[in-house]
């Protein structure tokens, strides 16, 4: 038992270092190839704010898929039957999300934009207690109290909001919330891992994005994606960003898989935090006492939140091991009383004449 513990500990570690490090490695990746500065694989307004992301999401599910293809292929994975009308729905939700974070960051300024990020975390918790009737304890409301102040801090400047640009994001973070709450609830519901719940709609949503992606990009920028030409270290990055998109879409089911939505979106501002590090260590970008005041409140509000699951986990376990013990001393209850009544019967009708 202590063993299984362990490993599962291990494991749980192993997937969220895989999540934060793929998520980290693909923004940098990305930032380099979509950055005026880089490669350019995107069209930059007047807010410098980067265009073209929806047709390179497109690419990543595509290389997804094909990575599920050949794992079922070489039965590495196993493929098990989730409805049609399941995967299509979940990639309509999954490409709302995407095409709305899109419009949210091209017609609100960054600092609304950064809000409607943090306000996922309050509208997934609210979505988790709608759908699924979970509660919360005081602890870890109090956590995702700390994180979304200190991420709000350290991320949120300037804040300006119009009426498109409100739709678009609440479009955007109802649609996020639901789609990530949508990959723990397919998981449980046809038993299926994490992987192969991805090599399902992946596909799906490659598919549409590909088709559609270019269009969403031109609509944001007024040119055609298609009209970039690509050079040898565009091509590699792109191949990298695509890689990396493999490891962040696989560890996103699997955390979201072992823990909750809500997991994943309060520990998931780590990183964050690694960005704002590596962006002030690798890209010159500025780091001021505001910065760091408001990551390590962050921080502090994640180990608060991990603190209060773990408490939330050992009374649960606590609470069902107690009813497991009641239930089987009325088992046993009633297992005598059954033995007593026919000690009884037999006593009544005596011996069994021949």
């Amino acid at each position: 038992m202590e063993n299984e513990k362990k490993s599962s500990a291990v494991s749980d570690v192993g997937a969220w270092a895989m999540n934060v490090i793929s998520s980290v490695g693909l923004i940098m990746a990305n930032k380099q190839l979509l950055s005026a500065h880089g490669y350019a694989f995107s069209f930059v307004d007047v807010q410098y704010r980067l265009i073209g992301s929806t047709s390179l999401t497109g690419f990543h599910f595509t290389v997804t898929a094909l990575v599920g293809l050949v794992s079922n292929a070489t039965g590495y994975s196993v493929s098990k039957h989730v409805p049609a009308w399941e995967l299509l729905w979940f990639s309509v939700v999954a490409n709302m999300s995407i095409t709305g974070m899109n419009l949210s960051l091209m017609l609100n300024s960054v600092g609304f934009y950064q809000i409607s990020k943090l306000s996922m975390i309050p509208v997934v918790c609210v979505m988790e207690w709608v759908l699924h009737n979970k509660h919360f304890s005081k602890e870890a409301k109090m956590a995702v109290v700390v994180v979304v102040i200190g991420v709000g801090v350290c991320t949120v400047t300037d804040v300006k909001v119009n009426a498109k640009g409100f739709i678009c994001a609440t479009v955007a973070v109802l649609s996020t919330s639901l789609q990530q709450i949508s990959i723990g609830s397919l998981q449980k519901k046809y038993s299926i891992g994490s992987f192969e719940l991805l090599s399902k709609t992946a596909p799906f949503q490659a598919l549409s994005l590909i088709v559609l992606g270019p269009f969403v990009d031109y609509y944001l920028s007024g040119k055609f994606i298609l009209n970039y030409q690509a050079s040898l270290g565009a091509t590699l990055f792109i191949l990298l960003s695509c890689l990396l998109a493999v490891f962040c879409n696989v560890s996103q089911y699997l955390c979201i898989g072992r823990f909750s939505a809500v997991s994943f979106q309060v520990l998931g501002h780590m990183k964050t935090v690694c960005v704002l590090t590596l962006g002030w260590l690798l890209f010159d970008s500025q780091l001021t006492f505001k910065n760091i005041m408001g990551m390590a409140l962050a921080v502090l509000g994640m180990v608060i939140y991990s603190w209060a699951v773990e408490i939330d986990k050992q009374s649960a376990a606590k609470a069902n091991h107690q009813v497991k013990n009641s239930l089987t001393e009325e088992e046993i209850r009633l297992l005598k009383g059954e033995l007593d009544k026919d000690r009884v019967t037999s006593i009544e009708l005596g011996p069994t004449k021949v």
